[in-house]
């Protein structure tokens, strides 16, 4: 399979060594569109791919499937063109806090018969609540998300301070490189304006922790996920990097587990 990624930071960093470099059944990044060829002309010779600025001349260099791996503008401004072509994996998933957005972005994917997939990125755990809400019987999801303090606010603590409670929607507003799991988790179950979003600055910690909790007619889940960064770009989820990946690599496989 053929990738195109929108995007040259950290994660297309991690994803071109990965795939290019490595052996990984069948993928092969080709293209990568960026802003700049000349900022990232060392991208093309180190990694063998090609670079465009034109998204016309992107989507016709031979590739399957296209990874979005920029932020939520790029998703606004080109995934809709994009899903009109091609399969698209969506990273920037705080984008879709915007409902007119994923209305359109929708439509389209069914008009064009091209799918929109979205990682689970740094949390896990979205099999359990979409299985458990099919009927329409999950009742509550909150997630609380506890990050250290020099990642959220600028002033100095001594203790950890509770800086956003409320709703998905307005989390993902107010923290908007901070809480695409919020996102990502609202859509697999009740929603933005239902599920619950706490989000904690503590001093005392170095990795991202998200905690959820599930219940429902199914009965009651919970589950912690303690992050490393990426080696790469502390700022960024070394599992929210594998979920890419691996959201790849079940693509392009015949056998596919969970769901």
């Amino acid at each position: 399979m053929n990738i195109g990624i929108v995007g040259a930071g950290a994660i297309a960093h991690f994803l071109l060594k990965e795939i290019n470099q490595k052996d990984h059944n069948d993928l092969r990044i080709k293209s990568v569109f960026v802003k700049d060829k000349r900022k990232y002309e060392t991208v093309a010779s180190q990694f063998e791919v090609e670079l465009f600025t034109d998204l016309t001349d992107f989507l016709s260099s031979g590739i399957d499937v296209v990874v979005e791996a920029a932020n939520i503008n790029a998703v606004k401004d080109l995934v809709p063109d994009i899903i009109t072509q091609k399969d698209v994996v969506v990273i920037s998933v705080g984008a879709f806090a915007d409902m007119e957005l994923v209305t359109k972005i929708g439509h389209l994917a069914n008009k064009y018969n091209n799918d929109i997939h979205l990682p689970s990125g740094a949390i896990g755990g979205l099999d359990i609540l979409q299985n458990a809400h099919a009927l329409g019987k999950v009742t509550y999801v909150s997630l609380t998300t506890r990050k250290p303090a020099s990642s959220l606010i600028t002033e100095e603590i001594e203790e950890a301070q509770v800086v956003f409670e409320g709703k998905a929607a307005d989390a993902i507003e107010r923290f908007p490189k901070n809480m695409n799991v919020s996102i990502v988790l609202a859509l697999a179950g009740i929603g933005m304006e239902n599920t619950k979003v706490t989000l904690i600055a503590d001093p005392h910690i170095n990795k991202n922790i998200h905690h959820v909790e599930i219940t429902g007619e199914f009965g009651e889940a919970t589950f912690t996920i303690k992050n490393n960064p990426l080696p790469e770009n502390p700022k960024t989820s070394y599992l929210a990097a594998m979920s890419i990946l691996g959201t790849l690599k079940r693509m392009n496989g015949k056998i596919r587990i969970g769901g």
